[in-house]
C-alpha cells in the first residue's frame, strides 16, 4: 500500500452501529430464549454466531483506529465505546450459553424480567449512537437506561433471595446445585447490565465533550 498525504477517512459512528445491530440482535434472541424458554439449542447457536460476528466488527474498528490519524472523537472514546459493545456481546453469549449448559426445567421470573429490561437498554443505546452520529443530545434515552438499571439491581436481588429462600423444600443436592448454577447465571446477567450502564455512560461523556 503506498503512502498518501490525504488522511483516512473511516465511518467510526457506522462501525459502532453495525456493531450495536448485531448486539441488539444477540440481546434480543436471549430475551426470546428466556421468555418462551424453548428451541434452547437453536437460540444459542443464533449467539454464538452473532458474537462471532460481532468480535469481526470489533477487530476491524481497532485496526481502522491504528490506520487512522484524524478521528471524529478521541480515540480513547472508540476504543471504549468498541470494547464495552464487545464486552457485552460476550456476556451475552455466556448468559445463554450457560442456560444451553445447566439443564433447567425452568427459567425464573426476575431473570426473565432483567433480560427483558437489559434488551430494552440495549435498544436505547442504538438510539443514542444515532443521535450522536448527528450530534444531537440523548438525555431522555440515557435517563431511561439508567431507570432500568436500578430496576435491574432490584429484581436481581430478589432473584438471588428466592434462590436461598427454598421454604419447605428439602435441600437435597439436586437443590443445592440449582441454586449455585443460578447464582452463576445472575451473576453474568448482572455483569452485562453493568457494562451496558458503562456504555451509556461513555456515550454520555462523549456527547458532552463533543457539544
Amino acid at each position: 500500500m503506498g503512502f498518501s498525504l490525504f488522511p483516512r477517512s473511516v465511518k467510526f459512528y457506522d462501525l459502532f452501529k453495525e456493531q450495536h445491530r448485531k448486539l441488539a440482535k444477540a440481546a434480543g434472541v436471549l430475551d426470546d430464549l428466556f421468555t418462551s424458554f424453548a428451541e434452547v439449542e437453536e437460540h444459542c447457536k443464533t449467539i454464538n454466531i452473532l458474537e462471532s460476528e460481532g468480535n469481526a466488527i470489533s477487530r476491524r474498528i481497532a485496526k481502522e483506529l491504528s490506520l487512522t490519524f484524524i478521528t471524529p472523537i478521541d480515540r480513547e472514546d472508540i476504543h471504549q465505546i468498541n470494547l464495552t459493545q464487545e464486552d457485552i456481546l460476550n456476556l451475552i453469549k455466556a448468559i445463554a450459553s450457560r442456560i444451553g449448559l445447566f439443564g433447567f426445567d425452568r427459567i425464573r421470573y426476575p431473570a426473565k424480567r432483567v433480560i427483558s429490561n437489559l434488551r430494552v437498554m440495549i435498544d436505547e443505546l442504538g438510539e443514542v449512537l444515532a443521535l450522536m452520529s448527528r450530534k444531537k443530545q440523548a438525555e431522555e434515552n440515557i435517563h431511561k437506561v439508567e431507570s432500568l438499571k436500578y430496576e435491574c439491581e432490584t429484581l436481581i436481588m430478589v432473584g438471588i433471595g428466592e434462590l436461598y429462600d427454598g421454604g419447605e423444600e428439602k435441600a437435597d443436592y439436586a437443590a443445592i446445585l440449582d441454586i449455585v448454577k443460578w447464582k452463576h447465571i445472575f451473576d453474568r446477567i448482572e455483569d452485562a447490565v453493568n457494562r451496558t450502564e458503562s456504555l451509556a455512560d461513555i456515550l454520555e461523556g462523549v456527547i458532552l465533550k463533543n457539544a
